[in-house]
């Protein structure tokens, strides 16, 4: 019997994913902040993005460090939920650091308490993915996911504009300085949140043990091919789904990292008006991922087409509302209803397999970064903010295809590739650095070569899984029963 979804597990667990993305985009409004108060060049500007994202690896490579030590996997011994709640007290006391590092005037602080921050999202995530995986139907696994990258994106809306109304005071406002004690605030109440809902966690029906094999014996369609090694490392899908992750985390934020400076340089947008941009950047994750995720819904072919449609222009329509309210005018991105329209069509071609999403979306954001580097004003701007739309279902297609197959290596893979989100950190750098050479508009070259490496392993991780009796394509066909 197909194991169906338990909803009221997976509503508790997508809390976390929420604030993962509140933080990320919010600091892509402490980024020009910064910038101006500590009179930053725009490499060291993007010192926000790399503490916070360098934060994963260190995360991991504790994890990793502490389950061979032991002898024993950490989350298998402390379980699953306590990993989560465990990471998200590690948040919360990174957040007090904003309170001595506003009143000293402290970057080095500043970033030091991000790097907390990230510490602990770090455990949260190596728990909480694998987590929303096998909450229900293996076939599923990938749009659950998709789902939950939804509910992140959710945050990643809300953040820059409640974040943008702290630091400056109002949603919608012609100030462009702001003091650097305005910082402190909204992350201590965040910080705050992240200790209410571990309590909630902690008393929630979200598993604290899982059955990692069970999971892969019904992922094979011939069980008998299953390769059971004793290192993730062994599996090609793995190592190379590190790197994927390294450069698609790298492209996502590094594209938004720098997009302050492209639309000041190029639109004349001053940077307390930046948020409408960023917002709609991160919403377009969520609208992708909203799209990707309708496969995760127990429902009919025909239904889920519809809904395939609907749901993209739901989330298009909470982006423009939140700015609305926000007082922003919104009126010059209704034309973006266009660019959705085709990000559509492309996730319905890749029919649900994640190898084909992750090769359509790839080269969809090739496209996309090569008509803002080679274009102008509000097309520019258009095509840059698209790459989120393009960026929002790699994840969870990485992701799935990287473990797919390990077994009880599973929490092990999970922690290597939760490393490598330090490609944020380190190609936002890149760019930045390569800014000064190129322009910041020629710099989105990196974010092109990210994408073809993506392409690669789309087609490389199929390959590589095969052999074990898993046939993607026909798993993403059970995903609709």
């Amino acid at each position: 019997m197909t194991q169906k979804t338990n909803w009221p597990q997976f509503g508790a667990l997508v809390i976390v994913f929420f604030f993962w993305g509140f933080v990320a985009a919010s600091n892509d409004i402490l980024i020009p902040v910064f910038k101006k108060a500590f009179s930053l060049t725009q490499a060291q500007s993007q010192l926000v993005s790399f503490a916070f994202y360098v934060a994963y690896t260190v995360g991991s490579l504790i994890y990793f460090g502490v389950s061979k030590l032991t002898g024993g996997d950490v989350l298998n011994r402390i379980g699953y939920k306590n990993g989560i709640c465990l990471g998200l007290v590690i948040s919360a006391l990174g957040t007090l650091l904003f309170y001595p590092a506003a009143n000293t005037g402290s970057f080095t602080l500043m970033i030091s308490g991000l790097f907390i921050v990230g510490l602990g999202f770090s455990l949260q995530q190596i728990a909480a993915n694998p987590l929303a995986i096998v909450i229900g139907n293996p076939a599923t696994g990938s749009q659950r996911l998709t789902m939950a990258g939804g509910v992140n994106n959710l945050g990643t809306t809300i953040g820059p504009l409640l974040v943008s109304f702290a630091i400056f005071g109002s949603l919608a406002t012609a100030t462009t300085q702001a003091s650097i004690e305005s910082v402190k605030t909204p992350y201590l109440v965040l910080g705050l949140v992240f200790i209410l809902v571990a309590i909630f966690l902690w008393f929630s029906s979200v598993p604290n043990h899982i059955d990692l094999d069970r999971l892969t014996t019904e992922e094979a369609q011939d069980s008998r091919k299953l390769i059971h090694r004793e290192s993730a490392f062994a599996y090609p899908q793995l190592v190379l789904g590190m790197i994927a992750i390294f450069v698609y985390v790298g492209v996502e934020v590094a594209t938004v990292g720098n997009l302050p400076t492209q639309l000041e340089q190029h639109l004349g947008v001053a940077t307390s008006q930046v948020a409408p941009y960023v917002s709609l950047y991160w919403g377009s994750l969520m609208i992708g991922r909203w799209t990707g995720a309708v496969g995760a819904f127990e429902v009919g072919a025909g239904l889920k087409k519809i809904l395939t449609f609907v749901a993209p222009y739901l989330a298009f329509g909470v982006v423009l509302l939140v700015n609305t309210l926000a007082q922003h005018d919104m009126s010059q991105f209704f034309a973006y209803a266009g660019v959705i329209a085709i990000m559509i069509v492309v996730a319905l071609a890749a029919g649900g397999n994640p190898a084909r999403m992750l090769l359509y979306f790839s080269a969809c954001g090739i496209v996309a970064l090569c008509i803002g580097m080679l274009t102008t004003g509000i097309v520019s701007a258009y095509a840059l903010t698209s790459v989120g739309l393009f960026c929002s279902t790699l994840w969870q297609c990485i992701f799935t295809l990287a473990i797919t197959g390990l077994g009880h290596n599973t929490n092990q893979g999970s922690s290597l590739l939760i490393m490598m989100i330090m490609g944020g950190g380190w190609v936002s750098l890149a760019q930045g650095k390569l800014s000064a050479l190129v322009g910041i508009q020629y710099s989105y070259i990196v974010g092109v070569l990210c994408f073809a490496y993506l392409a690669f392993y789309a087609v490389r991780a199929q390959q590589a899984i095969k052999p074990q009796g898993i046939d993607l394509a026909e798993v993403a066909a059970g995903g609709g029963h």
